[in-house]
């Protein structure tokens, strides 16, 4: 990414522009580039974009669930002096801007969520990365796409060097049951903040159905599909995302 991290504390974080602050949460093996396009066109359009890394690997194995990093993400907040934010997440970023709406709605002006876990339980991947098995970590980078030519060597590389990471791996599996644990369907009929909700329609590590079911359980939401687009669509269709994103918060007048 062109902006340079700032290292401040225990936090690490991209900032651009000014105005309404959109603190945005990457997945769990997304990084912070993944939101180039957003960061880029929002931050000219009147708001200050955040992308802070998240302590995924980081925190003791004791905080290393959902509801952990959703308090790491109000220590951020309130660390950065924002009253109010909207939040937007990506997979498990999704899922832990969900759980942090659930926490702390006073902290919340909007939510957005795209290919987001939470509802539904393999949104972690029905099967996890061996290690040593590049050929197998590549066929499941690419699956996250729906032009497979998307997940480039270096997201490849970048997901093979974790799974032959042993702590990491742990920690990994250590995600994908809190996420479970973790399951929203009974909290967000309660969740009242105006949420955008924009999905892949080739998304095929949370499927479409669970975008729908999104937006049936929220009782303040908005859904935008994004076609030929699979997990990942700020990164897989940029352009549309962006559009997607703006049509929200001109709906929603943030």
């Amino acid at each position: 990414m062109i902006q340079k991290v700032k290292k401040e504390g225990k936090y690490n974080y991209i900032e651009i522009g000014e105005g309404t602050p959109i603190v945005v949460l990457h997945g769990l093996m997304g990084g912070l580039s993944n939101f180039e396009s957003v960061a880029t066109y929002f931050s000219e359009k009147g708001y200050k974009i955040i992308i802070p890394e998240l302590p995924i690997y980081t925190q003791s194995i004791l905080k290393t669930n959902v509801k952990a990093f959703a308090r790491y993400v109000k220590d951020f907040i309130t660390y950065k002096g924002f009253e109010r934010v909207i939040l937007l997440g990506n997979s498990l970023g999704g899922h832990i801007a969900l759980y942090h709406t659930k926490m702390y709605p006073e902290k919340m002006l909007g939510l957005i969520i795209t290919g987001s876990s939470g509802l539904y339980e393999s949104a972690m991947g029905d099967s996890y990365p061996r290690r040593g098995d590049y050929e197998y970590i590549q066929k499941k980078a690419e699956a996250v796409f729906y032009d497979p030519k998307i997940a480039t060597k270096e997201i490849v590389d970048e997901v093979y060097a974790m799974a032959n990471d042993r702590i990491k791996l742990i920690k990994t599996l250590t995600i994908a049951k809190s996420a479970i644990r973790h399951n929203m369907a009974k909290d967000l009929p309660k969740m009242f903040v105006p949420t955008g909700i924009i999905w892949g329609e080739n998304d095929s590590v949370t499927p479409p159905d669970v975008a729908a079911e999104f937006h049936k359980l929220m009782p303040n939401s908005s859904l935008y599909w994004i076609e030929k687009c699979g997990h990942a669509a700020m990164m897989e269709r940029p352009d549309e995302f962006n559009k997607a994103m703006e049509a929200w918060l001109q709906k929603v007048n943030l």
